[in-house]
């Protein structure tokens, strides 16, 4: 190859090699060029993300640690703290989704690994393609293996997320983990790396040629030649990464390291110069000196390898000895590979020669692009919507079910039964609810963690989708009494060389950082995952947001399963305003995905949040549960089946249904709405809290019966609705999927 097929094959630009060119003063050699070619690559450098991204706030009174570190910070209360954070791994599941899947799991892990935090949960957020094709199907199937192999294994609980399908994400489905981790505040550490002569030694497994070019080949779009990239998806170990933590937080625990880093994407480049630059110091990697697993790579591969399961350490001189043999006692490889240097380089040694020497700041500092932004045309058609042309149900019994039944609204069940929620035995509040609750062992504290998404909402109207997609999260914390403190996310996006996705990624962007604000919930560490797309087009504009809540006393949270026979359900809330537009009822029923829908009121959408966190946590509430997809009729139906008790709703909540359209009442979709049930002896203080805080609400009706009973609409059993609900979705192939 000249010269120019091999910094494009690389993934450089022209443009990106002309300054390389002005930076290094000389012409890099193909090992300084494959380490500007991962750091520069999206994945690593965020060159189209990074003018945006300065929109999000990202200070709070609970941040202890914003973006910047390999996971952010909040204060939990006496002294703890939690690290979390959520990341991307889609093109590598899109070609190997066992492997990829597991591996993000893994990488995640070591994020919040590497403040000093021992992980204690998991998180996902998936999308794929109909089931209905044999190949989505498949890519599900792997997908969910992969989370709950590796999950399952290192010990982490996965404790919740979300799943839905869309023709968008046919051949690129979307992979997001996340994972929160436990810490006491004095013990969090940074990635800095200092003190000139300090060792560099890297701890877990040896290093083989997995995963090279594996942070390029995430930033590019998918193609048919991707599926020969197999090669740059990592192998994960779950055994060795549950070494690697417990080797990793007795180090810490005894004060024997001065900084940590994971080894993810970019793989000893990536984690030595971020480490060097942070600390204004250079690194030497002596490369002869990494452990490998097999014979004959060459110093590029192993500086850019992704092995999994590995950690970077900065170690003083007197305390190595001390590492390594607690390494050796974890079954774990140590090696010293390299030493911190006061000249500023990543510099890379082999055999006593230097090969590649490049100053940490420019590998750490991506050139930026300000790409140009058009609002996209099919903006102006897809957002008409004729309500009025839809006609109405004739079975709104069979409406129902089929609405329970479509793979975005039934349950998850198949899905997370495949992973282990209770190990730790900290799990207060299992998957299937608004929000995973945790306890803090010893102490009444404990938090709430969520994962949301709103995909067709963010197509139909990016800034829009992006507030929207904030507010869920916000609703599902309140929902089960946790105060919201903070977000992660990521942003999942097409390409943003061209125009009209910039537009939906700045859009988006602008709508979140809105609701932050207006919410309070500043975002403390996130990723950015471009060019999803392939030759059939972009998936939808994705941002999901993973969202932490804290309790002062977890014993006071609520469940959204009806409870008790006779207690009166209340709807809280902007009742009776619902809208058809990019509903699931609009795309299941009538196989459309259009209108505009319409954008959250931010601050009644958090008054109301804070009143219903309010009324559980004073213990008045013990049921709540937010109306979402599938409108108001299908929460109450997932209310009833999470508690096994019917539902018959009152006459003059009919009445009003009566005299309006009715598929619109029941099945339209708005933010701000919540179903609540007074705990016992409590119906009163919920009225009087009610009346005082001067807002509307109604009596929806009383619980009890084996079925739900809208009189004169909708009578059917709870048997009949858990047969549709309880799917199957692994055996879902019917046709019934999202066609969107």
């Amino acid at each position: 190859m000249n010269l120019q097929e091999t910094y494009t094959a690389l993934g450089l630009s022209d443009f990106e090699y002309d300054r390389i060119l002005e930076l290094m003063g000389r012409a890099p050699n193909y090992l300084e060029l494959s380490l500007f070619s991962v750091m520069w690559s999206e994945h690593c450098g965020y060159k189209n993300s990074r003018p945006l991204l300065g929109r999000f706030p990202n200070s709070g009174p609970n941040v202890l640690q914003g973006p910047g570190e390999n996971a952010g910070v909040v204060s939990l209360g006496d002294g703890w703290a939690l690290a979390f954070k959520v990341e991307s791994h889609n093109h590598p599941s899109a070609v190997e989704p066992y492997e990829g899947a597991a591996t993000g799991v893994g990488g995640i892990i070591r994020d919040v690994l590497a403040m000093g935090a021992r992980p204690v949960a998991l998180l996902d957020s998936l999308r794929f393609g109909p089931l209905d094709e044999e190949r989505n199907r498949y890519l599900f199937r792997e997908v969910v293996r992969g989370i709950g192999g590796y999950g399952n294994a290192v010990g982490v609980p996965t404790v919740g997320g979300e799943v839905e399908f869309a023709r968008s994400y046919s051949g690129n489905p979307l992979v997001n983990a996340m994972c929160v981790g436990l810490i006491r505040t004095e013990d969090l550490i940074r990635s800095r790396a200092t003190g000139e002569g300090n060792l560099v030694v890297l701890i877990g497994s040896k290093t083989g040629r997995d995963g090279i070019h594996g942070a390029t080949f995430a930033s590019d779009e998918l193609s048919e030649e991707s599926e020969a990239k197999r090669s740059n998806v990592q192998v994960g170990d779950p055994f060795c990464e549950k070494m690697v933590i417990e080797c990793c937080l007795k180090l810490l625990q005894e004060r024997l390291l001065v900084s940590l880093q994971d080894l993810g994407a970019a793989g000893i480049t990536s984690s030595a110069s971020e480490m060097a630059a942070k600390g204004g110091v250079g690194i030497e990697i002596e490369t002869e000196k990494v452990p490998l697993r097999e014979s004959g790579m060459e110093p590029y591969e192993v500086m850019i390898s992704e092995s999994q399961e590995r950690m970077l350490a900065i170690v003083e001189p007197e305390k190595l000895e001390n590492v390594l043999d607690a390494a050796e006692r974890y079954e774990l490889v140590g090696a010293v590979i390299g030493r911190v240097a006061t000249h500023g380089d990543l510099r890379v040694i082999h055999d006593g020669e230097v090969v590649g020497s490049v100053p940490a700041e420019h590998l750490a500092d991506a050139p930026v692009y300000e790409r140009d932004v058009r609002r996209p045309a099919y903006l102006d058609e897809v957002q008409k919507l004729d309500v009025v042309a839809l006609p109405q149900p004739q079975d709104y019994n069979a409406t129902l079910l089929r609405m329970l039944a479509h793979p975005n609204l039934c349950s998850r069940r198949s899905i997370f039964e495949q992973y282990d929620h209770e190990v730790g035995t900290d799990t207060v509040v299992a998957p299937g609810a608004d929000a995973a609750v945790m306890r803090i062992k010893g102490t009444k504290l404990g938090f709430a963690v969520t994962t949301d998404g709103r995909g067709r909402h963010c197509y139909l109207d990016p800034r829009g989708g992006g507030a929207a997609t904030v507010a869920e999260a916000y609703r599902n914390l309140s929902c089960v009494g946790a105060e919201p403190v903070a977000v992660t996310d990521c942003l999942n996006f097409g390409s943003p060389e061209k125009p009209d996705a910039y537009y939906q990624l700045a859009a988006c962007v602008e709508g979140m950082a809105e609701a932050c604000e207006a919410l309070g919930t500043p975002v403390v560490s996130g990723n950015v995952s471009l060019y999803n797309e392939t030759d059939a087009g972009a998936v939808y504009p994705t941002p999901v947001v993973g969202m932490v809540g804290v309790f002062g006393d977890v014993s006071r949270h609520a469940t959204l399963g009806f409870k008790r026979e006779g207690d009166e359900v209340v709807s809280l809330g902007r009742l009776w305003q619902p809208s058809l537009a990019g509903s699931d009822y609009l795309e299941i029923i009538h196989g459309k995905v259009a209108g505009a829908p319409v954008r959250p009121d931010l601050a009644t959408d958090m008054f109301y949040c804070d009143l219903v966190r309010r009324l559980v946590t004073e213990g008045i509430v013990d049921t709540a549960h937010d109306v979402s997809g599938g409108g108001w009729l299908v929460a109450l139906a997932e209310m009833a089946l999470a508690g096994g008790i019917g539902i018959e709703v009152n006459e003059f909540l009919v009445g009003i249904i009566s005299e309006r359209r009715a598929d619109v009442e029941l099945f339209g979709e708005l933010s701000g709405h919540f179903l609540i049930v007074a705990a016992p002896g409590r119906w009163d203080d919920l009225q009087n809290t009610l009346g005082e805080a001067q807002v509307p609400y109604d009596q929806v009706g009383a619980i009890g019966g084996d079925s739900v009973v809208v009189p004169g609409l909708v009578d059917v059993s709870l048997d009949e609705l858990r047969e549709a609900y309880d799917r199957d979705l692994f055996g879902a192939h019917d046709g019934s999927e999202a066609a969107g």
